[in-house]
């Protein structure tokens, strides 16, 4: 009989917000899709530890309930970027290097290439979680491990306001 393996990893996710809500906007064909962490998180844990979730987000129009979620279910943290998220995630990731085993990020933008060669060459494993239909071969190619981020790890949001105003409607039209 073969003892069971612990794997004790520890491991910081970092998603680039706007790449990742553009890619599955593109794919689902609906500005309104969003990432299901609940579903993601474990899946791209595969029972390891989380030590960080960081969710960069460019521009000012960022969800205070998408901010409270992660920080009550993850202890993650939104981060508002004054351009796009490339800088600030690869220092945060750099930051991070020395303190934890693997790092996912969450993007599929070959800007990242050149962080995850130098991640790499610090001794961190680097995986990748992205839309496979949108994410550049190379950034594939350079990562240790691919995660590929599929219309089961999201959903469709519909505000509570616009299926009210849809029964309202319904009502009146029965009058």
């Amino acid at each position: 009989m073969t003892p069971d393996i612990l794997i004790n990893q520890s491991v910081a996710i970092l998603c680039d917000g706007n790449n990742i809500e553009r890619s599955i906007h593109e794919v689902a064909k609906n500005q309104s899709t969003m990432i299901n962490f609940d579903t993601l998180i474990p899946k791209l844990l595969s029972k390891r530890g989380l030590n960080r979730l960081i969710y960069f987000r460019e521009g000012k129009s960022i969800s205070s309930k998408l901010a409270e979620r992660l920080h009550e279910h993850y202890y993650g943290s939104v981060i508002p970027c004054h351009k796009s998220a490339d800088i600030p995630l690869s220092i945060k990731a750099t930051q991070l290097a020395s303190k934890v085993d693997t790092i996912i990020i969450m993007s599929g933008d070959s800007d990242y290439v050149e962080l995850v060669r130098h991640l790499k060459s610090e001794g961190v494993r680097v995986e990748i979680a992205a839309v496979r239909e949108t994410t550049a071969r190379i950034l594939v190619d350079e990562a240790d491990y691919f995660h590929p981020i599929t219309e089961k790890d999201w959903f469709v949001y519909t505000s509570p306001k616009s299926s009210a105003t849809k029964v309202k409607k319904t009502v009146s039209h029965k009058k």
